[in-house]
């Protein structure tokens, strides 16, 4: 868990001191690279460490990731402008992404399938707690210390969980493989580059260019290229990064659709809500952090109940029932009044916060019971790069339709020369006397609009998720037992169900497979693949 508050705090902690870091180093035109640089290492490192920590085990990766992250920190701190910091940044993302999936794919390997929602839970309050935490202490260092200390805070955080992990963390012995494991070190690159090239496009794309530029389009048409090369690549290694199976299994390709998707609708409360909490409400940034982090309040709560739901009826139906619930939540915010009251976007997202609850945490629990160790790993880790690479793709499109409704209800502006972006609305709603009060409320009302829009776009996000998970999921999650040396088998039962132990092996294609629900049969179509 302190592992994990390094990655969770990180964002939050950053974006407060940000007016601070700009003022001292400069590079106000570059200083969104702060946040892009680090979630592109954090996104294109996961699948890489996925694999790692199958081939070399989960704690030395996890032990590198905390060194790599501090010494990224440690840097940070001492930058001298804003090109090094951003660098530095980078650094601090390379260790990021073996905190974010190593804990996760950890999590499953500790803890036996009936006891995984508590420690899912558990670490889900890590991201609440530094949604609510992280602007806070960012807040407090920037403004009565320097905004340093929010990268030298980290050392001692980081200094104990290592300590604890080297000290505390014993894996289970595994049997030695028969042949040198083999590192696809080409495959690497080529995911490396892809996913750079193509989360640049995406983050890039009609911020720092137009989306139909030259850097733009050129940016996309490497990407896939690369992307054609990393294929080609991964087919012919050994022992590849992304193997085939992680999209020929049923089970788990639907999953990492449907969290992508997921991912994908996320951005809608994450990244506009807080501009319509403070130019459509008038809210203060600490109140509109608020109305945001009310769903982190609700997620980790439904979370750890959602066990109770999905030994019933299976990790499929309840992520469509969660999914489905969320749908409507949705598309229940562009029916509140104008302006409204902040109590009422409160309500939103506590209730969404409870539905994603109930719809991620048995997908991912899910889909980590239906791999044995050895592919552990790398099924975490594919499942998260899709739901980062949807964020990201979300804040893309989102940004896109956001900019052109705004464009578009400013036509016909009480007032010449006033922003069309929504960034440079905010900017200007905040300084109301230098606006009229037909102007002021003309602008509201048009980022009222454009959030609204925004949502039914995250409402189109959901409705992919439910038919990822209908179309693709098998109904019942196809569930193995597998034999640990140093631990008994957890025989996973329901009721009065009789539970069968199976023959463990290498391959999930001659693993016997039971599941957690005295009804489900029909896993066998996964299995086969």
């Amino acid at each position: 868990m302190l592992g994990m508050a390094l990655a969770a705090i990180d964002g939050t902690i950053v974006s407060t001191a940000v007016p601070q870091i700009v003022g001292d180093l400069g590079g106000f035109t570059v200083f969104s690279w702060l946040f892009s640089g680090y979630l592109l290492a954090v996104t294109v490192t996961l699948p890489v460490y996925g694999k790692l920590s199958d081939t070399f085990g989960r704690k030395p990766v996890l032990i590198a990731g905390i060194i790599l992250f501090l010494i990224g920190s440690l840097l940070c701190a001492a930058a001298w402008n804003m090109g090094a910091l951003i660098a530095f940044r980078i650094i601090q993302g390379l260790g990021g992404g073996a905190l974010q999936g190593t804990v996760q794919t950890i999590a499953a390997d500790l803890y036996p399938l009936k006891e995984r929602p508590r420690i899912q839970a558990k670490l889900s309050t890590v991201w609440a707690t530094s949604a609510v935490a992280g602007p806070v202490v960012g807040g407090l260092l920037a403004g009565y210390a320097d905004w340093r200390w929010i990268f030298l805070i980290n050392l001692p955080v980081g200094a104990i969980a290592l300590w604890l992990v080297v000290r505390h963390l014993h894996e289970p012995a595994r049997p030695r493989p028969k042949t040198r494991p083999r590192i696809d070190w080409a495959g690497a690159l080529a995911v490396f580059a892809t996913g750079t090239l193509l989360l640049t496009a995406l983050v890039q794309g009609g911020v720092a260019w137009p989306w139909l530029s030259a850097p733009s389009l050129g940016l996309f048409a490497a990407s896939a290229a690369l992307a054609t090369l990393t294929v080609v690549i991964e087919r012919r290694a050994a022992e590849p990064i992304i193997p085939g199976w992680v999209w020929r299994r049923r089970t788990i390709a639907s999953v990492n659709l449907a969290l992508g998707a997921m991912g994908l609708l996320m951005v809608a409360p994450t990244v506009f809500l807080p501009t319509y909490a403070q130019s459509v409400l008038g809210l203060g940034p600490i109140a509109a952090g608020f109305v945001l982090s009310v769903m982190t309040l609700s997620w980790p709560v439904s979370a750890a109940l959602s066990d109770r739901v999905y030994n019933r009826i299976g990790f499929r139906l309840t992520a469509i029932i969660g999914m489905s619930a969320a749908l409507l939540i949705l598309l229940a915010f562009p029916l509140l009044p104008y302006p409204g009251e902040p109590w009422q976007p409160a309500l939103i997202m506590l209730l969404l916060g409870a539905a994603l609850g109930l719809f991620q945490l048995p997908l991912i629990v899910g889909v980590q019971s239906t791999v044995g160790w050895a592919e552990r790993g790398t099924t975490t880790a594919s499942v998260l790069f899709c739901r980062q690479v949807g964020q990201s793709i979300g804040a893309a499109v989102f940004g896109a339709v956001a900019n052109s409704v705004l464009a578009a209800r400013l036509l016909d502006a009480p007032a010449p020369g006033l922003p069309d972006d929504l960034d440079a609305v905010a900017r200007a709603l905040e300084d109301p006397g230098a606006l009229s009060a037909a102007a002021t409320d003309h602008l509201r009302r048009a980022v009222d609009a454009a959030v609204d829009y925004v949502y039914i776009g995250a409402a189109g996000a959901a409705a992919l998720a439910l038919l990822a998970l209908v179309v693709l999921a098998p109904r019942r999650f196809p569930v193995i037992t597998e034999t640990v040396s140093t631990e008994p088998v957890v025989r996973e039962t329901v009721a009065t169900e009789t539970v069968t132990e199976p023959v463990v092996s290498e391959t999930v294609a001659t693993q016997t497979v039971t599941e957690p629900v005295a009804t489900e049969t029909d896993g066998k179509q996964d299995t086969s693949a």
